[in-house]
Order: structure tokens, then sequence, then C-alpha cells
């Protein structure tokens, strides 16, 4: 409560549009946390409850606490989704097709991967993945500057900029709502705002996909893919 008291006075604005909660707190009974975000919503300090880098099944428990209980729900997610990084596509994403929720995904480049900048043995001296320490162990696995090198090469065939095709990719998955874009300085980002003008087509997105690793469905029974 306190926390929403200080975004709104530094936002110098009397309500929120939507208030995430960005990690799971195992130390906190789920329903203490529902209840105060319902709590929020009736005083009409946040509009919409949302929440971000939680698991498929605790989204889900939280949405069945609020119904059962008559808690605001959780209307917006903000999952981690792009080529290299495509766990989404398990159950996070068909979890919100399903119960309607809005998807504003975050790092459609992976961190600066996806730019065209980065493929083995090639590294540039500035950026996120080499600055900031959590993007190391969550981009450093070598089968994805793989991904990055022949991504790169394609977008490049097709005389697009990496970055713009691996938004345009990120926003043609039919969950999600919007990704999350940003950029150091105006040059960086007109090419991720280049993707509004990617006439994507499903068949063309399939395409892409290919050139990184599908990951398993939820029961691990991989022949389901081919269905």
């Amino acid at each position: 409560m306190l926390e929403v008291e200080k975004s709104l006075k530094r936002l110098n604005t009397d309500r929120l549009d939507l208030y995430f909660v960005h990690h799971f707190d195992a130390r906190t009974p789920m329903e203490e946390t529902l209840r105060a975000l319902d709590d929020l919503q009736r005083q009409g300090k946040i509009l919409y409850p949302a929440v971000s880098n939680w698991a498929a099944w605790q989204i889900a428990k939280a949405l069945g606490i609020s119904a059962k209980e008559s808690l605001a729900r959780f209307e917006c997610i903000q999952p981690m989704y792009n080529l290299v990084k495509r766990q989404a596509e398990v159950e996070i994403l068909p979890l919100a097709e399903s119960e309607q929720l809005g998807v504003i995904s975050y790092s459609p480049l992976g961190g600066g991967l996806l730019t065209g900048k980065y493929a083995p043995g090639r590294t540039p001296a500035q950026g996120r993945l080499v600055e900031q320490r959590m993007y190391g162990p969550r981009y450093g696995d070598g089968q994805y500057y793989e991904i990055a090198e022949r991504f790169t090469a394609y977008a490049h065939a097709r005389e697009l900029h990496p970055a713009t095709l691996a938004v345009a990719w990120v926003m043609s998955h039919p969950a999600v709502t919007a990704p999350i874009v940003g950029a150091r300085a105006g040059e960086q980002l007109e090419p991720s705002l280049a993707a509004l003008d990617v006439p994507m087509t499903p068949e063309w997105r399939r395409e892409i996909s290919e050139l990184s690793i599908t990951p398993p469905p939820a029961t691990d029974r991989s022949e389901e893919l081919m269905v």
C-alpha cells in the first residue's frame, strides 16, 4: 500500500492503469497478495492488477482464487519472450489466450542478442549482455549465439534489420498484445518501431521459428507437436 502511494506521488497521478507484481513471493500467502490488489482497485488507486515472471501454474492458481473469493483478478501478464527464449509458448501464452489476459511481453531482442551484434566468437564492447550481470547467465548458452547468427543472416538476406524482424516475430504471436521495446538512443529505437510495417504472415512466422529451438510441449510428449 505504501509503495503504491509513493508511485502515485512520483508520477503525479491519482491512479495506475496497470500495477504489476513482478516476482512470485513464496513467503506470502497468495490470498494476501490478491486481497491487497483487490483493496487497491476498490480504492481506485489501480485499475487492473497484473503480474510478471510468474509460472503458468501460479497465474492459474491466482485466477482461481480470485474467482472463488470474488477478488480483482490479474488482467495482464508480462512474460519474457523472444526467438531464443520461447518457454512462454508452452503454457503461459496458451493460458493468456484461454483466460483473455493481456500480454505485454518483454525482451523481444533478447537483451540485444538479436540485433545483429552478436554471434559465436563475436561480442560488442558495450551492451546489456556485457554490462549487466543477470544477462550473462540468461543468454550465455552457446546455442543462443548460434541462433542469433542464423537469424541475423536470415534478416539481412531479406534486407531487414534484425531488430525489426525480431520484434515483428514476437508481435505476430496471437496471444501477444504488444512487446515492450527500449533503447539507449533514438537511432536504436527506430529498427524496433519499424516492426509495425512488417507484413508478418503465419507462414513467415513458422519459417523464422525454425531458426531456433521449439520448446517441448507441457506434457513432454514431443509427438504432439506433429499434430
